[in-house]
Protein backbone atom coordinates (compact mmCIF):
# COMPACT_ATOMS: atom_id res chain seq x y z
CA UNK A 1 0.00 0.00 0.00
CA UNK A 2 1.26 3.42 -0.89
CA UNK A 3 1.70 6.16 1.68
CA UNK A 4 0.15 8.61 -0.78
CA UNK A 5 -3.41 9.69 -0.13
CA UNK A 6 -5.46 9.69 -3.32
CA UNK A 7 -7.55 12.63 -4.43
CA UNK A 8 -10.71 10.58 -3.80
CA UNK A 9 -9.57 9.78 -0.24
CA UNK A 10 -8.86 13.47 0.37
CA UNK A 11 -12.35 14.38 -0.84
CA UNK A 12 -13.97 11.81 1.45
CA UNK A 13 -11.93 12.96 4.44
CA UNK A 14 -12.90 16.59 3.73
CA UNK A 15 -16.59 15.70 3.35
CA UNK A 16 -16.49 13.77 6.63
CA UNK A 17 -16.05 17.05 8.54
CA UNK A 18 -19.63 17.87 9.36
CA UNK A 19 -19.53 20.37 12.20
CA UNK A 20 -22.41 18.48 13.77
CA UNK A 21 -21.32 16.94 17.06
CA UNK A 22 -23.70 13.98 16.85
CA UNK A 23 -22.15 12.87 13.56
CA UNK A 24 -18.57 14.03 14.14
CA UNK A 25 -18.35 11.83 17.23
CA UNK A 26 -18.45 8.84 14.83
CA UNK A 27 -16.81 10.21 11.70
CA UNK A 28 -13.74 11.89 13.23
CA UNK A 29 -12.32 8.84 15.06
CA UNK A 30 -13.02 6.62 12.06
CA UNK A 31 -11.15 8.95 9.70
CA UNK A 32 -8.21 9.31 12.10
CA UNK A 33 -7.87 5.65 13.05
CA UNK A 34 -9.38 3.42 10.37
CA UNK A 35 -10.27 5.02 7.05
CA UNK A 36 -6.91 5.00 5.28
CA UNK A 37 -6.28 1.35 6.25
CA UNK A 38 -9.78 0.18 5.33
CA UNK A 39 -10.43 -2.18 2.45
CA UNK A 40 -11.93 -0.77 -0.77
CA UNK A 41 -15.48 -1.91 0.10
CA UNK A 42 -15.39 -0.19 3.48
CA UNK A 43 -13.93 2.98 1.94
CA UNK A 44 -16.79 2.94 -0.58
CA UNK A 45 -19.35 2.55 2.23
CA UNK A 46 -17.86 5.50 4.11
CA UNK A 47 -17.73 7.60 0.93
CA UNK A 48 -21.40 6.85 0.33
CA UNK A 49 -22.24 7.71 3.93
CA UNK A 50 -20.49 11.10 3.90
CA UNK A 51 -22.44 12.09 0.78
CA UNK A 52 -25.73 11.86 2.69
CA UNK A 53 -27.57 14.79 4.21
CA UNK A 54 -27.11 15.48 7.93
CA UNK A 55 -30.80 14.97 8.89
CA UNK A 56 -30.76 11.53 7.26
CA UNK A 57 -27.50 10.61 8.97
CA UNK A 58 -28.86 11.70 12.35
CA UNK A 59 -31.97 9.57 11.86
CA UNK A 60 -29.90 6.56 10.83
CA UNK A 61 -27.40 6.85 13.68
CA UNK A 62 -30.17 7.42 16.22
CA UNK A 63 -32.16 4.55 14.66
CA UNK A 64 -35.19 6.72 13.97
CA UNK A 65 -35.17 5.41 10.41
CA UNK A 66 -33.08 3.02 8.36
CA UNK A 67 -30.70 3.73 5.50
CA UNK A 68 -31.91 2.72 2.04
CA UNK A 69 -29.38 -0.12 1.81
CA UNK A 70 -28.66 -2.81 4.42
CA UNK A 71 -24.90 -2.43 3.83
CA UNK A 72 -25.09 1.14 5.09
CA UNK A 73 -26.95 0.03 8.21
CA UNK A 74 -24.26 -2.58 8.88
CA UNK A 75 -21.53 0.00 8.37
CA UNK A 76 -23.23 2.47 10.73
CA UNK A 77 -23.37 -0.26 13.36
CA UNK A 78 -19.64 -0.81 12.84
CA UNK A 79 -18.92 2.90 13.33
CA UNK A 80 -21.01 2.90 16.49
CA UNK A 81 -19.12 -0.15 17.75
CA UNK A 82 -15.78 1.65 17.26
CA UNK A 83 -16.96 4.36 19.66
CA UNK A 84 -19.20 2.55 22.14
CA UNK A 85 -17.56 -0.86 22.07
Amino acid sequence: MSDEITLEERKVIYRARRGLKEIDVYFDPYVKNYYLQADPFEKAMFAELVEQEDPDLLDWFMEVSEPPRPELKTFIQKLKHYIHG
